[in-house]
């Protein structure tokens, strides 16, 4: 057993509790179902147990819109393959534009970027710009099945094509505009895309850039490309030659209409974040998507008509995904397209209160940026609004649900998920009628049967395993485009426990039924038989006032002696001295394990990241072990490709340059 109970940080009182839709569900299955639960741990062991019950309970809940009803719920539980509610006909953004009929001026989308001020987009509007959006694309000859590709940022117009692309049956897909230009070109060729909606350009920091030629070089590079759409965005004034103007598809005054589509059909694909290879293209149903939306964010986040959701992110990020959804339960999305720290990291604070923020989300290490950076969100705007923060991409520290806490108020539910790409969802996370403890996610879903395994396939009882799902969720992938077979699914998810879907971190369920994430399990160090976790290492590297970030690997090969650097960011003016490098060494000493300590620590400019903000471990422990630069990294698909080049100069000085 490992767990010391930590710090018990927030309890909601009894009036946030009897307005949560959680207790109103529990209440509902108490008065609909004669069912009745002593505690959330206790509702969420029947939720996985009578698994099909479940759902179908939250199919009525949240009345769900059909046309055709479902005939069973789920076929079995095997994995993959099960099927979902076989013969029902739905359109997933009819749950959407159903809310605020008697409203039509209430703000759906508030918006701010580096090029616009704060704008509004009324649930009215957004009807009338989905329907006419939905009538072109009906012109132009897309139907159900047909592929869309968008290269847009995070404005309101990507949400207005998205919504009219689910509404006819047609698959969507995105990229963010400052993703490398074959980065892009790898994803989208893979799924043949019948038409393209691309913005002329963006501003990031202060700085233009015009994306008119990575335009030209996409369709150019596309060769089923039967459309393209121009949004200028840039100058608006931007053209090009034998393209549509975003304004001609907003010209038709035609009601709504939604096609009426089974439950798996897809509805968009989105990309792993891997860094070499061809991403796997993944692809999510009507269905699974809707469901766990709601699940989610209808749940677990208690996201209602009257909130206003911040989740800061791009296009190119599954949490844009995340966004949007919020739409599905009548709430106001408030979105930000530009780079949080320009021209201060009191940017997004100011947007949140300008916006009148409810649910404010992010990344960890935005958060810890923060901190490090000894902003205070109170004095950029008013926050007293925001009843929630929501934090993923990375493990948040018990520092920074304390820093949260302090900065935010003893009100605040600190509400970090965790999840993935490849289910559009999340597995572990928040939960209004819970206590949150310091560094602590607060409990498994509903409906999700995660577990820890070992690597006999075991349970474990807190202690650290494999995140294992024993069970089917709605929304697992229906397959990967091109796969023929289904061998590279397989392979992706259930080739290490057969019929188990298997996600790739380690994670550890403690007695309280919450959950810790300790980073991915492929890139776990193992030294003298004890083996951790590199996101253990970073929580306590990372609450040194002087470290900014952080990256670590283990360069044990074919039966070597092991040798491992710690790489360091450091804040400004900040030198790495021996008295610094002896606390970080102390700091995992003490709090982790003697073992892991450090054979050299490097101070670096920056630590290399994936598009979708994950540490690049494995292919710069790759790189540094002589691997080719083409072999283990896609620059294209990194959020800051020019950091390689330190790691690449540094393996020379070790003589072990990576290979042409």
């Amino acid at each position: 057993m490992t767990d010391q109970t930590p710090e018990c940080l927030w309890q909601p009182d009894q009036a946030r509790i009897e307005r949560s839709r959680m207790h109103d569900f529990m209440q509902w299955l108490t008065l609909h179902r004669g069912l009745e639960f002593r505690d959330y741990n206790e509702f969420w062991q029947w939720s996985v147990d009578q698994l099909e019950d479940f759902w179908a309970a939250f199919w009525e809940y949240f009345d769900i819109r059909y046309s055709v009803p479902y005939t069973r719920v789920l076929d079995g539980h095997h994995m993959p393959g099960a099927k979902w509610f076989e013969e029902a006909r739905i359109n997933m953004i009819e749950q959407a534009l159903r809310f605020h009929e008697d409203d039509p001026a209430r703000p759906a989308i508030i918006s701010r970027s580096e090029i616009r001020p704060l704008q509004e987009l009324s649930w009215g509007d957004l009807k009338k710009q989905v329907a006419s959006f939905a009538h072109s694309l009906r012109q132009m000859g897309v139907g159900p099945g047909d592929r869309v590709v968008a290269y847009l940022p995070n404005i309101p117009e990507t949400v207005v094509a998205f919504y009219a692309c689910a509404s006819i049956g047609a698959i969507w897909s995105s990229c963010s505009p400052d993703m490398g230009t074959r980065s892009v070109i790898d994803r989208f060729r893979q799924i043949d895309p019948k038409v393209m909606i691309a913005v002329d350009g963006y501003r990031y920091g202060g700085k233009d850039f015009n994306r008119m030629d990575v335009v030209a070089q996409l369709r150019e590079e596309l060769p089923t490309l039967e459309q393209m759409v121009l949004l200028p965005y840039l100058d608006a004034d931007a053209s090009l030659e034998a393209s549509t103007a975003w304004s001609e598809m907003l010209v038709h005054d035609v009601p709504m209409t939604f096609e009426q589509l089974p439950f798996d059909h897809p509805l968009w694909v989105v990309y792993s974040s891997g860094t070499t290879g061809m991403p796997k293209p993944i692809v999510h149903s009507h269905g699974g998507a809707l469901l766990e939306g709601l699940q989610g964010q209808g749940l677990h986040m208690d996201l209602q008509p009257d909130d206003r959701y911040l989740w800061f992110t791009t296009t190119g990020w599954i949490m844009w995904n995340a966004q949007i959804g919020g739409l599905l339960l009548g709430s106001t999305i408030c979105i930000y397209d530009g780079n949080p720290g320009y021209p201060d990291l009191g940017t997004l604070w100011r947007f949140a209160g300008e916006a009148g923020v409810t649910f404010f989300g992010a990344g960890a290490a935005y958060f810890l940026n923060c901190k490090k950076a000894e902003v205070h969100p109170g004095e950029y705007a008013d926050l007293g609004g925001i009843h929630s923060v929501g934090s993923t991409g990375s493990p948040l520290s018990d520092e920074g649900y304390k820093w949260i806490m302090k900065e935010l108020g003893d009100d605040v539910l600190v509400a970090p998920i965790s999840g993935g790409t490849d289910v559009a969802a999340f597995y572990v996370g928040c939960n209004p009628i819970m206590p949150v403890y310091a560094g602590e996610m607060q409990c498994r879903t509903l409906g999700t049967a995660v577990y820890a395994f070992d690597e006999a396939g075991k349970a474990l009882e807190d202690e650290v395993g494999e995140l294992v799902v024993t069970k089917p969720m709605p929304s697992m992938p229906l397959y990967f485009w091109g796969d023929e077979g289904g061998q590279r699914y397989h392979d992706s998810y259930f080739d290490t426990y057969p019929g188990i879907w298997r996600h790739g971190d380690w994670i550890r369920i403690t007695p309280r039924g919450g959950a810790i994430i300790y980073g991915r399990s492929d890139t776990t160090i193992n030294r003298q038989g004890v083996r951790m976790g590199t996101g253990e290492i970073y929580r306590v590297v990372e609450e040194i006032p002087e470290v900014m970030d952080s990256l670590i690997v283990d360069l044990e090969y074919l039966g070597r002696e092991s040798w491992m650097p710690l790489f360091v960011v450091l804040r400004d003016g900040v030198s790495l001295d021996d008295e610094l490098r002896g606390r970080i060494r102390a700091a995992i000493r003490d709090n982790l394990s003697a073992r892991h300590v450090p054979n050299e620590i490097i101070p670096t400019a920056a630590i290399p990241y994936t598009l979708t903000g994950k540490k690049m471990e494995l292919p710069i422990r790759k790189l540094l072990l002589g691997q080719a630069l083409a072999q283990v990294a896609s620059p294209d698909a990194m959020a800051n490709p020019d950091s390689l080049d330190f790691y690449i100069r540094f393996a020379e000085k070790r003589g072990t340059a990576p290979a042409e």
